[in-house]
């Protein structure tokens, strides 16, 4: 039987705590830069308990500083902003707004640093270092965690390690999964403007049919991934929509793909970008089109230091996962460019539990926050490394 990490009782006794954080939250879903009412109930339960510091950050955003004596200063951040999903009736704390709904967990990784807050304001005195809790905007659409960077999310305290967490039903209940180096990979939005020329569809050579130049460029790039990457280092491009057109009988005088590229590593990243490069100047010269490329919303690659991967792993003991790369992007990544850090998965799978992440039934297990609570409790030093009271 696969071992569990295993709950102290300080932490299983506040199951009840995190559980009603967690509902409240999920009642009041808001999207990426308006979760407004999401702060005012982190603000709020954050102040009952008296931290050093307390403020709003990045907009939306919150971060809590509780000092310590002196020892290692980290930070855990959590995401607030939810999804445009319409949630189904049945779980009893359904959220009330039409058409957004925390489908992808991030309700219980707020309250899993709000209980992890309560744990430690009830053992402020023998709190080894600061511990700076960052509740962070916007980790769906545009990337919070720069602007918290921006708003000094990580100094005063000088924050020498961080943690972040996501609960994820593919690794089972009661175990938590990561790895050393690329986790989850780096990412851009991309945009490839075909422009042609219109014509009547029965004299197609007096113009440029963009439409076609596009399909043919996104076939181009798929193949050309598949001879001009390695294919042991991943690499990938999706395009998931293509606007094009007027009406059914005239060429189309512009396209517009939508896509999205993936890779682990800066190099490779490179390489796709000269591949879609070469696939553009090779489209405009088959079919008289001109082709341009814009990038948005980069995200670099989760990458997990190797001696806070190796102090998660001792923690853990054999309730750690292995866990490969995924090809998911997580804007977490810009604090670990500015610090040592450590993402980790969260198992919350269960025969109850199926739906993925995204999907309009995913829930879980709520005894699944115990296990975020307890790691982050021993990284802070509120809880001894063998979870001892």
């Amino acid at each position: 039987m696969d071992a569990h990490f295993e709950i102290s009782p300080a932490v299983a006794a506040l199951l009840g705590r995190a559980t009603a954080h967690r509902r409240a939250l999920h009642r009041i879903p808001e999207p990426g830069h308006e979760e407004v009412r999401t702060q005012a109930y982190v603000m709020a339960a954050l102040s009952a308990l008296s931290p050093d510091a307390l403020s709003p950050c990045a907009g939306t955003g919150v971060r809590a500083v509780f000092r310590g004596q002196g020892g290692r200063a980290v930070a855990f951040r959590a995401d607030m902003d939810a999804l445009p999903v319409q949630e189904p009736a049945g779980c009893g704390f359904e959220s009330e707004r039409p058409g957004m709904m925390h489908a992808c967990g991030h309700d219980g990784h707020m309250a899993c640093l709000l209980t992890l807050a309560e744990l430690i304001a009830s053992r402020r005195a023998s709190l080894p270092g600061d511990v700076t809790l960052l509740f962070q905007p916007a980790e769906e659409t545009d990337g919070g965690a720069r602007l918290m960077i921006a708003d000094g999310a990580l100094e005063d305290p000088h924050v020498e390690a961080v943690y972040g967490m996501h609960l994820m039903p593919d690794v089972p209940l009661g175990r938590v999964g990561t790895g050393e180096g690329p986790l989850m990979a780096q990412t851009s939005e991309i945009d490839v403007i075909v422009e042609g020329r219109a014509s009547h569809g029965a004299m197609p050579h007096l113009g440029a049919d963009a439409l076609c130049a596009a399909g043919h460029f996104a076939c181009l790039v798929q193949a050309g991934l598949s001879r001009r990457t390695d294919p042991t280092v991943p690499a990938l491009v999706t395009f998931g929509r293509m606007c094009a057109g007027t009406q059914r009988n005239v060429l189309a005088a512009q396209a517009v793909l939508e896509g999205v590229v993936r890779t682990l590593s800066d190099d490779a990243y490179a390489r796709v970008r000269a591949l879609l490069e070469d696939c553009m100047r090779a489209t405009e010269a088959a079919f008289g089109v001109t082709c341009a490329l814009e990038e948005r919303t980069f995200y670099p690659c989760v990458v997990n230091d190797p001696a806070e991967t190796a102090r998660v792993r001792a923690l853990l003991g054999d309730a750690y996962v292995p866990q490969r790369p995924r090809m998911t992007a997580e804007d977490f990544s810009f604090y670990q460019r500015e610090r040592p850090g450590v993402f980790v998965m969260c198992g919350c799978g269960d025969a109850a539990h199926t739906a993925p992440l995204h999907a309009s039934g995913f829930g879980f297990d709520e005894r699944a926050l115990l296990y975020g609570v307890e790691l982050f409790a021993r990284l802070a030093g509120v809880i001894a490394p063998g979870g001892e009271h």
